[in-house]
């Protein structure tokens, strides 16, 4: 019987990046997706800056920006004419070594992955689909249905339900996804096209109650429409043609239409399952959370999850963890979840609503509105913040304690990065390990070469303070480069307490 640590249902972006996460450290995976072949369509399209500071773990930072597309601008459009315009190349300088919007379809991000999980040996088994599981003493046992037509069982000590909005994981655990589901109808169309918005930048069209955006790509002329229609047009979706929805964006925004490459009409629901483990079995991405599009989260947020995830599992599988690290999984990324679906919602709601006084905000006020936070550095750094996801923190959660300077337990390492040298550097290695900005103790110099728990520490700089970064104590790190603990002293006690509290021993494997 085929047996495996893990076995991923669901080859996305984010069953992806946990096969190759866990393949990273040394566990053996197993990873199927029921479809015949990677997807050529796709409507996730931002790798927003956090999953690029992340993605250095994996040496693929680089690669999915010289293959992407570094948007300067985001533009808004009223009546035919451009309004406001948001500079977007520097939004979040200082704050990350990737201080912009990243464009790079999930199409051609999916192949990237492929590409880089064959390297360790992985490929993913297509035409194979999931038909029932069982929890036994000490594993899973899973039924698959191969290519052929025939039945497979197979054992795994863990299984991840990464298989999207209709996840048969989800279903066999009988987890509930409550919700609802946007009234419009999203479309999204790849095209060749010509026109003062297909300048490289980001066009928005603020006329009406339909959204409508382009989104620039690789390649000069290449962009991506993404709109909604709520009208009697709505009624039809699976008839719906580019044809149907083209005059707004033909009109509004001027665009000159050459080459239709695809096009694919499709609803959004806006749920969270109210559970993202049962036993052995993890729900991650859209299996577990689906949102609005509004702000590119989505793809990002569930390739959030298979990092979070990765670490614990192979920590527990190698034995450097006690299994009730895994506990902390759904504790971290579920209250995420369910706070990213109620922000997505509210700004979708915005942008879509009827009526005179949301047609005066959209109109009328947001193109005044926009310039002025533009000129503002706070409110840039807000935005940048908000979307690029480097505020995501899991403070006052089981696994981080403590303030150190202006960071805390659970805190995103703050980047700091001058002419001597970036403090991002050490997090390319995904293991335990611990900063100290400034001086530490002898005690902790000589606990650390120990127990074989690597310490870096940098001689205090002025580039420290301004990031936020509390000096001459210490900071102990995760393997996925968040804070567990945020401490003034340079006692190794405190370390030492903490692993021996939370069943960890990262000095195992």
């Amino acid at each position: 019987m085929h047996r495996s640590d893990v076995l991923i249902i669901g080859a996305g972006p984010t069953g992806l990046v946990l096969a190759l996460w866990l393949s990273r450290l040394g566990i053996a995976v197993r990873i199927v997706d029921k479809t015949s072949a990677p997807g050529t369509t796709s409507r996730a399209l931002a790798v927003q800056a956090r999953t690029l500071e992340l993605y250095r773990q994996l040496d693929l930072s680089d690669s999915v920006v010289q293959k992407g597309h570094c948007v300067e601008a985001a533009n808004f459009w009223v009546k035919g004419e451009p309004v406001a315009r948001l500079p977007l190349t520097h939004i979040g300088e200082g704050l990350t070594p990737y201080a912009f919007l990243e464009i790079f379809p999930q199409d051609e991000h999916e192949r990237l992955l492929i590409k880089r999980l064959e390297s360790f040996g992985i490929t993913v088994e297509r035409d194979t689909e999931l038909e029932a599981f069982e929890e036994t003493v000490d594993g899973i046992n899973a039924t698959l249905r191969l290519p052929d037509g025939q039945q497979e069982t197979c054992q795994a000590c863990y299984l991840a339900g990464c298989d999207g909005a209709r996840s048969v994981v989800r279903k066999v655990l009988d987890t509930g996804f409550p919700g609802g589901t946007y009234q419009q109808i999203f479309y999204v169309a790849d095209v060749q096209a010509s026109g003062p918005t297909f300048n490289g930048e980001l066009h928005v069209d603020l006329d009406e109650a339909d959204f409508l955006a382009v989104f620039p790509l690789a390649g000069s002329g290449h962009a991506r429409l993404i709109g909604t229609v709520r009208d009697e047009r709505a009624e039809r979706a699976e008839t719906l043609r580019f044809e149907d929805v083209s005059s707004r964006a033909i009109e509004h925004l001027k665009v000159q239409i050459e080459q239709v490459n695809w096009f694919s009409t499709y609803r959004v629901h806006h749920r969270v399952a109210d559970h993202f483990r049962t036993g052995r079995a993890f729900l991650l991405g859209d299996a577990a959370h689906v949102h609005s599009p509004a702000g590119g989260q989505g793809m990002n947020t569930g390739i959030g999850d298979a990092i979070n995830l990765a670490w614990k599992l192979a920590a527990v599988l190698s034995g450097g963890a006690e299994a009730k690290l895994l506990d902390t999984y759904e504790t971290e990324r579920i209250a995420f979840a369910r706070k990213l679906v109620a922000t997505t919602d509210r700004v979708f709601s915005f942008v879509t609503a009827e009526g005179p006084m949301a047609d005066l905000l959209r109109t009328r006020l947001a193109p005044l509105l926009i310039p002025k936070m533009a000129s503002f550095e706070r409110s840039r750094e807000f935005l940048f913040r908000t979307v690029s996801q480097i505020t995501l923190n899991y403070r006052g959660m089981p696994l981080s304690t403590g303030v150190a300077g202006q960071v805390h337990g659970g805190d995103r390492l703050p980047w700091a990065h001058d002419g001597e040298g970036d403090n991002f550097e050490p997090l390319k290695c995904p293991n335990w390990q611990v900063h100290v900005y400034g001086d530490t103790s002898d005690e902790m110099i000589a606990w650390c070469i120990e127990h074989h728990l690597p310490l870096h520490v940098f001689d205090w700089r002025p580039a420290f303070e301004t990031a936020g970064l509390g000096r001459n104590g210490f900071y102990l790190l995760r393997p996925d480069t968040y804070v567990a603990i945020a401490e003034t002293c340079s006692d190794p006690k405190v370390i030492e307490r903490y692993f021996r509290d939370h069943g960890i021993r990262p000095f195992i494997g």
